[in-house]
C-alpha cells in the first residue's frame, strides 16, 4: 500500500495516555481525569512530574510519572512518542501565561503531530477524544516511512 511511502502503525485497544497541564490548567485536568476515571482506569498512564502525582494522588489512578516539563518530562514523553509507547497525549496547556519551556512544549507538540498521535489540547477536545468509540478498539494508522525518506533525500543530495 502507498508504495512503501507510508508503514501501518497500530494502537491497541488498551491505549498508552500521556497527561500533561500547564500549573493554571493542572486543577482543570484533575478535575477531568475524576470524571473519566472508569475509562482511563483502563489504559496505561503517564506524565509529567508534578501533574501526574497530583492526578494518582487525586484519583487513586497509576501514573507513571516522569521529570516536570521544564526539567525535561516533556521530552521523556517526546522521546517515548519516537519509540511507540505513548499512543495518545491529553495536554491541558495555558495559552495565557508565558511558559518558561515554551520551546520544550513546542517540540512535544511537534514530535506528536510528526507521529500522527491523537492531541486534546483542552477539555472540549479531550472528552471528543476519551468518549470516541475508537477508544474501545484497534487503530490503524499510517506513518511516512521515514528510513524510506531519509534513504530516498540522501540519494539526491
Amino acid at each position: 500500500m502507498f508504495e512503501n511511502e507510508y508503514i501501518p502503525c497500530t494502537i491497541d485497544k488498551q491505549k498508552n495516555i500521556a497527561l500533561i497541564a500547564h500549573d493554571n490548567k493542572k486543577r482543570e485536568l484533575i478535575e477531568w481525569c475524576k470524571a473519566h476515571k472508569d475509562i482511563l482506569s483502563t489504559h496505561f498512564l503517564c506524565g509529567t512530574g508534578t501533574t501526574a502525582k497530583m492526578i494518582a494522588a487525586e484519583t487513586g489512578l497509576p501514573v507513571k510519572g516522569f521529570n516536570s516539563g521544564p526539567l525535561g518530562g516533556d521530552q521523556q514523553i517526546g522521546a517515548r512518542i519516537v519509540d511507540g509507547k505513548i499512543d495518545m497525549m491529553i495536554f491541558f496547556s495555558d495559552p495565557l501565561t508565558a511558559q518558561p519551556h515554551d520551546p520544550d512544549v513546542k517540540a512535544l507538540l511537534r514530535i506528536a503531530q510528526v507521529y500522527d498521535i491523537p492531541i486534546a489540547n483542552n477539555k472540549a477536545s479531550a472528552d471528543f477524544m476519551i468518549t470516541s468509540s475508537l477508544m474501545n478498539e484497534e487503530y490503524t494508522h499510517y506513518l511516512l516511512n521515514f528510513k524510506k525518506n531519509i534513504a530516498d533525500r540522501a540519494n539526491t543530495l
